[in-house]
């Protein structure tokens, strides 16, 4: 990471991420084992993204959206709103039905789904580091799965469509960055907007009914309710906002580590203050997978490093080969 003056600024930051992500796992899982709604809960982090956004876009200075053309709407923007939304029902349902630790192990998995994603829509091979680094991935997430002591099948099923859904975001959402040249944060604020629209009628025939029910029973304390789902739709919207801020100002590598760093700290709080029972070997476990995805990530670096420092043999290299060999995969929630 950078030192000197910069290196305050990314301590606060890192440790203000770590906060509230750990917060905002900590908030959901509370809210789900009262509020049994993940539709709901992923409806409201939708809104709120999409509400958020706009000051925020304003304060900054942001370039307002130009026009998209209707057929790249279609087949860009929409795929990617509905992937936001599904990851978002599927995460929640993960994180209602197994420990948050869990759950957060079973999404290091991201790599494996990235690497063979990558493979099969962008053509891309990979080094043999980078192949290597999979195996405490898969390895470490496998002894977490056999030792866990509340494992739920379908909790295990949503993480993993959770992974693979955050992971074709990962590579169609840098697309549509650069087809589109839109900025990542007006790019966000459309699929969040374009996501809650999608979203909205599947809500009102899955949970609209039901919430209503429990309403007029009076069986939840509403106003408590609605003023913990506020607060964890803008935990939702910080957390994100701020990862983005780390990674505009640190390396690829330095981030990584963070973001590894962070996911540590996420499980163990959770395992802290949520009390959902572990074992020795399931804590290393997803320790394994964890180094695995730091591993990935620092594969990856300096496989892409290495393309860098390759001679130019022709005068003008295609623009696209260069965008596209110049790139990582992050995972922000």
């Amino acid at each position: 990471m950078a030192f000197g003056n910069e290196a305050f600024p990314i301590v606060l930051l890192c440790s203000l991420w770590y906060a509230i992500s750990s917060s905002n796992n900590v908030i959901g899982k509370k809210i789900l084992l009262d509020f049994p709604y993940p539709v709901t809960v992923a409806m409201v982090h939708l809104l709120s993204t999409a509400l958020y956004l706009s000051p925020t876009l304003h304060v900054w200075n942001i370039p307002r959206m130009h026009s998209i053309p209707k057929s790249t709407f279609v087949k860009l923007i929409l795929p990617l709103s509905f992937g936001k939304a599904f990851s978002s029902i599927a995460s929640h349902v993960s994180i209602w039905k197994v420990p948050v630790s869990y759950a957060h192990t079973v999404k290091a998995t991201m790599p494996v789904f990235t690497v063979i994603l990558s493979r099969f829509v962008l053509g891309e091979s990979q080094t043999k580091e980078v192949y290597c680094s999979l195996i405490p991935v898969v390895g470490g997430v496998m002894v977490a799965t056999a030792t866990e002591v509340s494992f739920d099948m379908i909790g295990l099923l949503s993480a993993l469509m959770a992974t693979f859904t955050f992971a074709i975001q990962n590579i169609y959402t840098k697309k549509a960055m650069r087809d589109l040249r839109l900025n990542h944060l007006r790019l966000l604020q459309l699929m969040a907007i374009v996501g809650s629209a999608m979203l909205l009628p599947f809500w009102a025939l899955c949970d609209l009914r039901r919430i209503i029910i429990v309403i007029q029973s009076g069986e939840q304390e509403m106003l408590w309710l609605l003023v913990i789902l506020t607060i964890n739709g803008f935990l939702n919207f910080a957390q994100n906002i701020v990862a983005f801020t780390v990674l505009s100002i640190v390396t690829p590598l330095s981030y990584s580590v963070a973001a590894s760093m962070k996911r540590i700290l996420v499980i163990t709080v959770s395992v802290v203050l949520l009390r959902n029972p572990v074992g020795v070997v399931n804590v290393l476990g997803m320790l394994v997978a964890i180094f695995g995805v730091f591993l990935y990530n620092k594969a990856k670096y300096e496989a892409n490093r290495r393309k860098h420092e390759l001679p130019i043999v022709t005068k003008h290299p295609p623009m696209e080969n260069n965008i596209k060999n110049n790139h990582i995969h992050y995972h922000l929630v």
